[in-house]
């Protein structure tokens, strides 16, 4: 097999990302050697690759369904959001600027055509397949002109394109028409069909309007995935995430001891990583949920504030609602605060910022006893260490410097009584160090929770991208499947007017 397809969507969160991660599983138990890759990818969430790149977690995550070590080639443009109208860029894993999106749309995109191209031809040189994920809507008429990530990309590689489409939402035949209907004629012969996500019900009833589907674009559907609980692997955009009331999704399993331990996360503005929570959603008996009101700490056993891409900002945002002074009580009563990253940094004294948010001087909650300021080079490392006598790994995504001044350390931050801080995303994951800080936060809290003492995270991840195979090799057809990231679109496939306007 020598080849790739693009994997499109009607919508942003139609699931191009799981169905990408799916795809590439399968594969790989087809013994074919297979790399992810999304051009251009706009998120919060992100990971660092072993050589100190930064990339999406999603892509990260379509890396391990491969099996195989994430580069920066497979995400070379990543977009952070700071704002409503900018992103950082970040070009093949460093920081190159700020952008608006005025500016980036009106030039600098296209000029990065060439790039990536370069690192999808190099993944093509290097694995037999590539499977690449789109990003919102083929169709957007309004940027196709610039467009790097979905005909952009397809085009320029010759790949075969596949529509997803969330059933679940509603409209979904009209939004696979119409995502074609919208396309110029020379990208219109790149579209080979449609997948068909999230059904709920018996398969036969849908199946009169695939075929009246096929009738009007003739374009096939390759398959319809069955809506599935707990699939989805990490979200890119935390802008999207529910500000009050999301729950991550726990295991089904009672808890080990005689109580739960309820989580608060603060879903501070430009929430990133807060994927750092899914490893405590796994544990049997925990209970995570993100609050933007103080009275929803009241009852948690222990508060998280996350990374964000704007710390002073996130700051001001705890003041404004009241939770400052909230974490500020919980503080001193002894009672178990995180920071993680940003979360970290708002903890401390102060923050000299002349970088981020170009506040200059602005006084931290001052909980514990770190000074920080902000330098223009971003720390990308993936450190490992010991924390509470349990092996931990993490990564960093930081342009904050922090001069810890007191307090015992802790993953290169600092702990002070039942108030934890550290720059390390990740570290949940690793199980006995995370089954250890359950420990002490139950305790202190005065719950009865015991933590699961086999849960593995890692083995969850696994499980669920397996889960993720299964739904392709069980609901797709996986030999037309096969023979479209082989050979490419099927020819003479038939123009749908209007197409893309002049």
């Amino acid at each position: 097999m020598s080849g790739g397809l693009l994997v499109a969507g009607t919508t942003s969160d139609a699931g191009k990302s799981v169905v990408t991660a799916g795809i590439c599983r399968w594969l790989v138990r087809q013994g074919v050697k297979v790399a992810p890759f999304k051009a251009q990818n706009m998120s919060l969430n992100s990971f660092v690759t072993r050589e100190g790149a930064e990339i999406g977690r999603a892509q990260a995550m379509q890396a391990q369904a491969c099996r195989v070590e994430p580069t920066a080639q497979m995400n070379p443009v990543l977009l952070k959001p700071g704002g409503e109208q900018s992103s950082q860029v970040v070009l093949l894993g460093k920081p190159v600027g700020e952008m608006s999106a005025r500016g980036y749309h009106g030039g600098r995109q296209q000029r990065l055509l060439g790039t990536v191209l370069d690192c999808l031809a190099e993944l093509r040189g290097t694995y037999d397949a590539v499977i690449c994920e789109g990003a919102g809507s083929p169709a957007e008429i309004n940027l196709r002109r610039t467009d790097i990530v979905n005909m952009g990309i397809a085009r320029g590689a010759g790949f075969p394109v596949l529509v997803v489409g969330d059933i679940d939402r509603g409209g979904v035949f009209a939004s696979f028409f119409g995502t074609v209907a919208l396309l110029a004629p020379e990208d219109q012969a790149l579209v080979a069909g449609f997948l068909v996500n999230k059904f709920r019900g018996d398969v036969s009833l849908l199946e009169p309007g695939l075929d009246m589907l096929h009738g009007l674009t003739g374009r096939r559907t390759y398959g319809v995935l069955p809506f599935r609980h707990g699939l989805g692997i990490d979200e890119e955009d935390g802008l999207r995430v529910s500000l009050r009331g999301t729950v991550r999704e726990s295991v089904v399993a009672p808890p080990v001891g005689e109580d739960v331990l309820r989580v608060a996360v603060c879903a501070v503005p430009l929430m990133s990583n807060f994927t750092d929570v899914d490893a405590l959603a796994a544990e049997p008996g925990v209970v995570v949920r993100f609050v933007d009101r103080p009275e929803e700490l009241a009852d948690a056993d222990l508060v998280i504030v996350p990374g964000t891409r704007g710390t002073v900002r996130a700051l001001e945002w705890l003041r404004e609602r009241g939770l400052a002074d909230a974490i500020a009580r919980r503080v001193a009563e002894g009672r178990p605060v995180l920071g993680i990253c940003g979360g970290f940094q708002l903890l401390g004294e102060h923050i000299e910022d002349d970088v981020e948010s170009r506040a200059g001087h602005v006084d931290g909650l001052g909980l514990l006893p770190v000074r920080v300021r902000f330098a223009r080079e971003k720390t990308l490392t993936r450190p490992v260490g010991e924390a509470l006598g349990e092996h931990v790994e993490g990564y960093e995504i930081h342009h904050g410097v922090a001069d810890v001044t007191g307090g015992d350390p802790f993953l290169d931050g600092c702990r002070v009584g039942q108030t934890w801080g550290t720059h390390w995303h990740g570290s949940l994951e690793s199980d006995g160090f995370r089954r250890a800080f359950l420990r002490e936060v139950a305790a202190a809290a005065g719950r009865r929770f015991v933590p699961a003492p086999d849960t593995s995270f890692a083995a969850l991840r696994e499980e669920q991208l397996d889960r993720l195979g299964d739904l392709i090799e069980h609901h797709a057809d996986t030999y037309a499947l096969w023979r479209l990231i082989e050979s490419g679109a099927p020819q003479g496939l038939p123009f749908i007017p209007p197409g893309a306007p002049a």
